[in-house]
């Protein structure tokens, strides 16, 4: 069964809740005509949208905030947060409108359809409530990469555009992702009620996240505790799977951690290059706050503003005692994920060994992430060849062929025969990545007119770990030229 626009059954449970969560707010249509960029055939599956509904003349004017969708109910959340580790007593959504959740028929999901960049809202703070094309892209590109990758993330139905002007660092044209989750609450629409001693408000909400997405928590005999523990896992396991993969997502506010474990929010992020750990993708970031190496201990910050939140709902020992598991969730799961990186099943303190080994020479080789892990995938275990095609990446060679003699030899006793081992590791260490300067291709392009290379590069995002022959020049290391892209909280 699919759905047109004209039969899609809105359902509001977020709406459902008093009004003090957010705000009824309609989207602000463009001034000019707006045009349909992209449509997401994966996502709208999702929703059991019919793929047809794209050259409907009204999608554009839909997904755009100037026609309404029947059964919608558009409003604004509210939420507060830890920015750069500084509170702010009252944020919101100031420029995405949720119209509503439609919820499929094939596995009973709900997901709730968002407008970025659709106007200003309650919560704008003097900002316009609009999205540049620019960082529409890149939420619209990295959204879809991140699944494709097997991280929990939003998804994106649509791009749309306009000829509006909207001024960042310079005028550029607007536009609207429609961003798809089971649930838009973060860790900080929590924190707003803590801070204004409404803590009634805390439990309304946390029996709302428990009873919709945490079901099997119903019953348990500390519900809020047990809600607690979940999402600190989920949020370990998130990082842990940014962290495998190289991903920095260059602003870890609490207002941008999902109550679901999600990468949400995505604007100044950036996948490794060259190996570097202290790697800083947000040109606003100037103290290296959200570096790539830091963010396991920013996700434990930002769990901790959530359990403090929690508190009124929640005995103070028992939340300390969940915050301290953290370290050891999230140390299993990005050990584990590293072990299969290199080929093994079980992790074990030789292998620990041997991915802290190779990282160091990484770092002072500034060898490729993405390509050097995709690279050792063709290893032989039985060859004693120096393997030309990695050596060369290395300053110090000859530390590296003593790092692949132990590699191998722990190979022989520990991993499966060359070839199981060869096609698991290339489920998992993927070829093609959202590196910036792809993103910036797609969207210098598309500035122009052409938006075929948004197309061309979604198709193979969603299916990172294939080999593309085609494509093969978008797992290239980055060009000289890319070394001067700069993203910032504007992107």
């Amino acid at each position: 069964m699919t759905y047109s626009l004209d039969t899609l059954p809105f359902r509001n449970s977020f709406a459902a809740l008093s009004s003090v969560f957010y705000s009824r707010v309609a989207p602000t249509p463009f001034d000019t005509q707006a045009q349909l960029i992209h449509f997401n055939t994966r996502a709208a599956a999702l929703l059991d949208l019919d793929a047809a509904v794209q050259h409907d003349a009204r999608f554009a004017a839909i997904f755009s905030g100037k026609l309404a969708l029947q059964g919608a109910d558009p409003l604004a959340m509210l939420y507060a947060g830890h920015q750069f580790g500084h509170y702010v007593p009252q944020l919101g959504d100031g420029r995405a409108i949720i119209l509503g959740e439609i919820t499929n028929t094939r596995n009973n999901e709900a997901w709730e359809i968002q407008l970025k960049g659709s106007g200003q809202t309650p919560y704008s703070r003097q900002g316009d409530g609009r999205a540049v094309l620019r960082s529409s892209i890149r939420e619209y590109l990295c959204s879809e990469a991140m699944h494709g990758l097997g991280i929990p993330s939003t998804r994106a139905l649509c791009l749309v555009g306009s000829r509006d002007e909207v001024y960042r660092e310079k005028v550029e044209t607007g536009a609207i992702v429609t961003r798809l989750a089971p649930s838009h609450v973060r860790f900080g629409s929590f924190e707003v009620f803590f801070y204004r001693d409404q803590h009634e408000h805390t439990r309304t909400l946390a029996d709302y996240v428990i009873a919709r997405h945490y079901p099997e928590l119903s019953d348990q005999p500390d519900r809020y505790l047990a809600l607690l523990h979940a999402v600190i896992e989920r949020t370990a396991r998130l990082i842990a799977q940014w962290q495998a993969v190289g991903f920095c997502h260059g602003v870890m506010n609490s207002d941008n951690m999902s109550i679901l474990g999600l990468t949400l929010d995505y604007g100044p992020f950036g996948f490794l290059e060259s190996y570097n750990p202290g790697f800083i993708c947000n040109h606003s970031d100037h103290q290296g706050r959200y570096a790539y190496d830091q963010q396991p201990r920013v996700g434990l910050f930002n769990l901790s503003c959530l359990a403090q939140a929690l508190l009124p709902l929640l005995e103070v020992e028992a939340a300390k005692a969940a915050l301290e598991s953290y370290q050891a969730r999230y140390s299993a799961h990005y050990h584990q994920l590293m072990t299969a990186k290199l080929g093994f099943e079980q992790a074990d303190a030789r292998v620990l060994q041997l991915t802290e080994t190779l990282l160091t020479l990484m770092q002072q080789s500034q060898t490729d992430y993405t390509l050097m892990f995709r690279a050792l995938c063709q290893v032989e275990r039985n060859s004693e060849e120096p393997v030309a095609l990695l050596r060369d990446r290395f300053i110090d060679r000859a530390a590296f062929d003593r790092w692949l003699a132990e590699y191998r030899a722990h190979l022989r006793s520990h991993a499966q025969a060359d070839e199981p081992r060869r096609a698991a590791m290339l489920r998992t260490n993927p070829k093609i990545v959202l590196r910036n300067y792809l993103a910036q291709i797609a969207i210098e392009k598309a500035q122009g007119g052409d938006y075929t290379e948004i197309d061309q590069l979604l198709s193979v995002l969603h299916a990172p770990f294939d080999e593309h022959p085609r494509f093969a020049h978008y797992a290239q290391p980055a060009p000289e030229w890319a070394s001067h892209i700069e993203v910032s909280c504007s992107s």
